[in-house]
């Protein structure tokens, strides 16, 4: 209790310009005592005025000329004794204010640093003159806010009246008196409730934000991903090119070895055949030479008696045992090493193509959304023909194969194991990867439009192997009353307005698939969402004779 008297007559003993204790005091004519300087700088700062006045009385007390300051040796006096018992300055907790900080608009002399603002006043307070906005009744209902520089801004320039209301027609804020005239009528709400509906879209935005970012983190994985699975994908090929390479390095080598061991053999064989010729055409000249000198003798009993040793030849190769083949001898290699070449290259060209397709089709699912309108499906559009192999017998293909007919009358088809025998069915030539939108006009009693697995059943009457009864097709039954989504037998009804043209929508990957009725606009008919684990075949079902469906060419 004793300290609490202390720091009260601490306050009453300071200077309300520093804060601290009196030093030099001095009183002036208005009766209020200060420190010497605080006081003496104070009236520096108004001599340009001609006009002084006290600090703490401001214009209600103003002296003119200057007072003269003398020290107030009693106060001066008094202050060393209460220094001698105790009393000390009051706390300097307080915080004075530099020139970026917001001022509290009570404080004189030297300010001290805000805490709070006060929206309804409105001005800024620091923690002492701030206390009667908790004490006080009335002000404790008043809206206090972070010590803020442009609290003019909430009040009305026209009215000088406090802005508490927001205009949504004009989107500013206003006084209650602007409701009077210029925004009389206007759509308005409270400067809060405004708030609350903005803080709510900013929550809306934030969590719009969240949602990106979590979109950012999974595109940032997809790029590691892509780059992971093509860095790889890169160094496998590489590796396995390189050991194509290598195999045919190797088999190059081995002909090569091959061609050399045969010509070896086949010119040492030559060559020895050679010699022996050549050694009896040696040892056939020395018995002619020797028959010629034979022949000059005169002596008929001596030629006849020699002659028999000199004409009897030695067994020989005659020349027309050896059997000279055309001038083709390792030609027949080189022949089949080009025709390998060729198989080799045809056989690259195609795979090529293959590989080709495939990485052209790797489509990072980003996924683009579903076009809305039918130019932007147009965009997707697939020319689709039908293959004659798959179309059951009843069936009538035409216009190029994109129009079939149902027909009572079976056609000279041949067997074919991929061929519906007993559903009047047929699918497409092409496989659907990717992206792709195609329509079907059809005219009748009724069709139905799907896509399949190319393992879908064929040959029996069974729902293996009929349209939307299994787990491999997908299919829209239409008809001049109603539409059905069908798999796995199972009927769903699909809603939506009767029309002679669909619409197949599928992303492939995306494990997308709708079907759509066709007329001025688009109606989504039904939506398919799952995993294809394989290519998909379009196709069409004929429901009843006479009945036609034809793929139509995009335009």
């Amino acid at each position: 209790m004793e300290q609490k008297g202390f720091q009260l007559d601490s306050e009453k003993f300071s200077c309300s310009i520093c804060l601290d204790l009196l030093k030099d005091p001095v009183t002036i004519p208005c009766g209020h005592s200060y420190c010497m300087n605080c006081i003496k700088t104070h009236f520096d700062e108004e001599d340009r005025k001609g006009i002084h006045s006290c600090p703490q009385c401001m214009c209600m007390e103003q002296f003119t000329p200057r007072p003269v300051l003398v020290k107030s040796t009693m106060l001066a006096d008094l202050l060393e004794e209460l220094k001698k018992t105790g009393l000390q300055a009051a706390p300097a907790d307080h915080c004075y204010a530099e020139p970026e900080d917001v001022t509290c608009d009570v404080c004189t002399g030297r300010k001290l640093k805000a805490i709070k603002s006060c929206l309804s006043c409105p001005a800024s307070y620091c923690e002492k003159h701030l206390q009667p906005h908790y004490d006080a009744a009335p002000l404790k209902k008043h809206k206090l806010v972070a010590p803020s520089m442009k609290l003019q801004e909430n009040i009305c320039s026209r009215h000088d009246e406090v802005m508490k209301i927001f205009c949504r027609t004009d989107q500013q804020s206003v006084c209650y008196l602007c409701l009077m005239d210029e925004h009389k009528g206007h759509e308005t709400v409270s400067a809060a409730a405004e708030r609350t509906e903005k803080q709510k879209e900013l929550e809306v935005r934030r969590l719009n934000i969240q949602e990106r970012e979590k979109d950012v983190k999974l595109l940032q994985q997809e790029v590691k991903a892509i780059n992971g699975s093509a860095d790889k994908a890169v160094e496998d090929s590489e590796k396995m090119f390189t050991e194509l390479i290598r195999l045919i390095q190797k088999r190059s080598s081995d002909v090569k070895q091959q061609v050399r061991s045969q010509q070896e053999t086949e010119v040492s064989r030559v060559k020895e055949l050679q010699e022996k010729l050549e050694q009896e055409i040696a040892e056939l000249k020395r018995k002619d030479g020797e028959l010629e000198q034979l022949s000059h003798t005169e002596d008929h009993n001596q030629f006849l008696h020699n002659y028999p040793s000199l004409s009897a030849l030695s067994e020989s190769t005659h020349s027309s045992s050896i059997n000279i083949r055309p001038l083709s001898y390792f030609e027949d290699v080189t022949a089949a090493v080009s025709e390998t070449r060729d198989k080799l290259q045809d056989i690259l060209r195609e795979e090529w193509t293959n590989i080709s397709l495939t990485v052209t089709e790797v489509d990072v699912l980003l996924s683009a959304p579903e076009p809305k309108t039918r130019a932007g499906f147009l965009k997707y559009s697939y020319e689709i023909t039908l293959d004659p192999n798959t179309a059951n017998m009843h069936l009538v293909l035409s216009e190029g194969n994109r129009k079939a007919t149902l027909k009572r009358q079976k056609q000279s088809y041949s067997n074919h194991p991929d061929r519906f025998t007993f559903y009047y069915q047929v699918l497409s030539r092409e496989s659907l990867t990717g992206r792709c939108y195609w329509e079907v006009e059809w005219r009748g009693r009724g069709v139905c439009v799907p896509v399949a697995y190319k393992d879908i059943g064929r040959a029996w009457y069974s729902d293996e192997c009929v349209y939307g009864g299994n787990d491999k097709s997908w299919a829209l039954s239409c008809d001049t009353h109603s539409y059905y989504f069908h798999f796995k037998n199972l009927s769903t009804p699909a809603s939506g307005p009767r029309s002679s043209r669909v619409g197949v929508y599928l992303d492939h990957r995306a494990g997308i698939l709708s079907f759509y009725s066709v007329s001025e606009t688009m109606t989504l008919l039904h939506r398919v969402q799952t995993t294809f684990t394989q290519p998909l075949y379009a196709g069409l079902c004929l429901l009843d004779y006479k009945v036609t469906a034809e793929f139509i060419k995009p335009k």
